[in-house]
């Protein structure tokens, strides 16, 4: 029966045993989406006492149970029988300690749905006992060390962040397989066990950090990339002030200063119409084309081809021109406040925002008027504004923005909450007999996906999808938008899997094929502000009006559940940054910086999209409704500051750890020098007594100041002493790793497995690229099912490779094809060269 308005996951029953971020916030997202959830937290309360659980508790019933206890076991048990969902992020084990094994619970009910998030993997020997905070995780990881080359430039190794981007990561990757392993319980009856461990998915949201293409052209350099180089060659320090650096940004890909004092990030790098749309609302461009800024056509030739040696729209320019542009630019931004300039570019169709901070952001106009930022009547906080949803269909969407006040509830209430739903479910599935035996199939094998995306956060989605089995078609245009740095190095990591073909959809000829490409599709994908959907045929009448039934999914950057001020506006990864405070702690207000991380929000973006589209699926599947499933790298942001993108009456000041000199976020939680390096130490003031018992500690307790002694002890013992020290006083702690040392330790030739088995870390070398480069990539590794199978993706192919193939696909004979090649209604490459030189 078809119910559009019904939330998708209503009747899905989730047992939340999670604490701190990671198991709450997929719980929550559950929750947000329909799901009936009973949170557990131990008889001393939650792990982690902050306001940040009133958020992650919204929808919630939440009570107290010890496990520890015969009675409290056996109450445990009576919840997880009226469950659909179990989930826990604890060490590996602990649970199976506790006496709640996940295995026995699915060999007497195979239709259960396990989730395990533990810090490190469970078959990661060396770390999986470790106490796994979110900063002992990060700094493991790489995440704090040689942190972008703003950071190596100014010579600060390690830094420090306290954005909880492992279990954000996490929370989408596992709410992602949740739902995907929900909607292949409906046709086989059976459910799976999952493990999502933290590193493991901080490692593929990280993925544009740890790649490497060896023989990577130096048209891709930038500035400050061969200013590292020149300065290791010359042996000079790396000491660039944060003023001198911005004199090697890129000027379309930097902050300014604007008339009210406050800064406005521009990123219009790699696009031609970006770039000059920019420098046109500048009032720049015809004098700067008069003085000869040339204006390649062909970027995808060679560099020794090009007649001119630069043009607008590539990235990076060249010294010469990023100076003249620079200067220009500098001054024009000086004549309006950045609110003034945020119109001109929103309103202009140009991709650049005003730095703001994250009060200002949870408070901003468009964020309320939107639903990126809810109202909740929070029983201990009043009222207060909360993220919004992560992901959203669109013909449900107004429902999840009031969301329920997190309550308390009795065992006895919970029980009755969890059976009354039980009882209401239609059972769709197969059951007893009828449920089928584990097949180790993709829990999206036959799914076959259009994907129209572009740059990062659209394509990660799509790709993301192919890991589990779906068939993917890349449509582009014959001719790019995009610069080959964007364009095709990005490509690298958003087209694994994936079957290319470029088509002019724009043209007659090429809606023709378009539409017949629709039609042999289940999804349709796209990255693009609302504005454009009628024109290209997207909105739901048009796409219906081709394939009845069709799904599809939009991700954009500044978009909502309702529509706001600035809903229509286009931008980037960078511009969510700027604009939701990230940059502003990142740097500190006054010298903002982007997050070192590239792809910090996007790659998440994309797996975000990747759930929207399972819940879509699962949703179809249950009631036959046909929905739009949404994301936004808005509603992303929100995801990465969940520690503190909420305000309320009495909030305390918005002061988290910010700016380039931070090195923690307090005292004992905090990065300290040793005797032969650095190590991160991340207690909390409970465990004083713990620390006073470890040797070499003895005396903090009665330190008058707490870091002054930390300070000066850690200095007199190697890392590796104090880390193993405060390990076996189980105390979080870590010594810095670099991805470097993580790629030299854990790489090996790709042989067509995920690398699952190889713990928290796992490298894949592709010597036969079809580049023609070799390419070292992280694995698609970090969701790990015990029954479904991952598929280890092919590397990208090049665009337009699979041209013939896909146009033979829907119809067209060998001679319409050529006619087509002929006459640029379709193309099979966008240069000679895979990645032009």
């Amino acid at each position: 029966m078809k119910q559009e308005n019904q939330l998708p996951l209503s009747g899905v029953r989730v047992v939340d045993f999670g604490q701190q971020i990671a198991g709450p916030a997929v719980a929550m997202i559950l929750a947000d989406l329909g799901a009936t959830v009973v949170h557990v937290d131990p008889p001393t309360g939650p792990q982690w006492d902050h306001p940040a659980n009133a958020v992650l508790n919204r929808n919630k019933s939440c009570l107290r149970l010890d496990l520890k206890t015969a009675s409290g076991l056996e109450q445990a048990f009576s919840l997880i029988d009226q469950a659909d969902v179990v989930i826990e992020n604890f060490r590996p084990g602990v649970m199976k300690k506790l006496g709640i094994d996940f295995e026995q619970l699915r060999t007497a009910r195979p239709e259960l749905v396990t989730l395990s998030l533990p810090g490190f993997a469970s078959n990661d020997q060396l770390r999986r006992e470790w106490k796994a905070t979110e900063a002992v995780v990060a700094a493991t990881s790489g995440a704090f060390t040689d942190m972008g080359f703003n950071r190596v430039l100014m010579g600060l190794n390690p830094s420090f962040s306290p954005l909880p981007l492992g279990s954000a990561y996490a929370t989408t990757l596992a709410a992602s397989s949740v739902v995907m392993a929900l909607l292949a319980r409906e046709k086989t009856g059976r459910g799976d066990t999952i493990e999502v461990p933290i590193a493991a998915a901080l490692m593929e949201g990280l993925s544009y950090n740890s790649i490497v293409i060896e023989g990577m052209p130096d048209r891709y350099k930038t500035m400050r990339e061969e200013e590292i180089e020149r300065r290791k060659a010359a042996n000079q320090p790396m000491d660039v002030s944060y003023e001198d650096l911005q004199e090697y940004l890129d000027p379309f890909y930097r902050t300014y200063e604007c008339a009210d004092g406050r800064m406005f990030y521009v990123v219009c790098p790699s696009h031609r119409n970006h770039a000059k749309r920019c420098l046109q609302a500048l009032g720049l461009y015809d004098q700067l084309v008069a003085d000869g800024l040339p204006d390649v056509e062909d970027l995808y030739l060679p560099i020794a081809e090009w007649k001119g040696e630069t043009s607008i729209g590539v990235y990076p320019l060249p010294k010469k021109w990023a100076d003249i542009i620079s200067v220009r630019m500098k001054e024009v931004f000086l004549t309006k406040t950045s609110t003034e300039w945020g119109r001109v570019f929103g309103e202009g169709q140009i991709p650049g925002a005003p730095h703001r901070t994250t009060q200002e952001w949870v408070n901003d106009e468009h964020t309320n008027a939107s639903g990126l930022i809810v109202e909740v009547e929070d029983p201990e906080f009043g009222l207060m504004k909360q993220p919004g949803p992560v992901t959203w269909l669109e013909e449900s969407a107004e429902q999840m923005l009031s969301p329920r006040p997190r309550k308390k509830v009795s065992f006895e209430q919970a029980l009755a909450e969890l059976s009354a739903v039980a009882k209401q479910e239609v059972v769709t599935r197969p059951r007893g007999k009828d449920i089928k035996s584990a097949s180790q199939k993709g829990w999206l094998d036959g799914l076959k996906v259009l994907d129209l995306t572009n740059v990062i956060a659209g394509p990660h989605s799509t790709a993301f999808l192919g890991r589990f089995g779906a068939d993917v078609i890349k449509l582009d245009p014959v001719t790019p938008f995009y610069d080959p740095l964007i364009g095709t190095l990005f490509s690298f990591q958003t087209g694994m899997g994936k079957k290319s073909a470029l088509v002019d959809i724009t043209s007659p000829e090429g809606k023709e094929a378009f539409h017949r490409l629709v039609c042999s599709v289940d999804m349709v994908v796209i990255n693009a502000p609302e504005r454009q959907m009628k024109p290209l045929g997207l909105d739901h009448d048009s796409l219906q009006a081709i394939n009845p039934g069709v799904l599809f999914c939009r991700l954009d950057c500044l978009g909502g559940p309702r529509r706001g001020p600035k809903t229509d506006y286009i931008g980037y990864d960078d511009i969510i940054q700027a604009n939701s405070g990230i940059m502003s702690r990142f740097g500190g207000p006054e010298t903002p910086e982007e997050h070192a991380h590239l792809g910090t929000l996007d790659v998440n973006c994309g797996f975000a999209g990747g759930l929207g589209m399972a819940v879509s699926l699962y949703h179809q599947l249950k009631t036959g409704a046909v929905s739009r499933a949404r994301t936004s790298l808005s509603a992303i942001t929100n995801l990465a500051q969940v520690s503190f993108a909420f305000d309320y009456q009495g909030r305390g000041p918005f002061n988290e750890p910010s700016g380039r000199e931070v090195l923690g976020n307090h005292a004992l939680s905090h990065f300290y020098q040793t005797g032969d390096g650095w190590v991160f130490l991340d207690a909390n003031p409970s465990e004083l007594d713990k620390l006073a018992g470890v040797e070499g500690l003895a005396g903090i307790k009665d330190a008058e100041n707490t870091a002054e002694f930390l300070t000066a002890t850690f200095k007199t013992a190697t890392s590796d002493y104090w880390v193993n020290v405060l390990h076996a006083a189980d105390i979080a702690a870590a010594r810095p790793l670099s991805i470097e040392e993580l790629r030299e330790s854990y790489t090996r030739e790709a042989d067509g497995k995920v690398g699952a088995d190889k713990g928290s870390y796992a490298f894949s070398v592709y010597d036969n690229h079809p580049s023609g480069h070799r390419v070292t990539q992280i694995d698609h590794y970090s969701i790990r099912p015990a029954e479904a199978s991952v598929v280890a993706l092919t590397p990208t192919e090049q665009f337009g490779h699979s041209t013939r193939v896909i146009l033979a696909e829907v119809g067209y004979s060998e001679e319409e094809i050529d006619t087509m090649l002929a006459t640029r209604i379709a193309g099979e490459a966008w240069g000679r060269d895979y990645l032009p030189g």
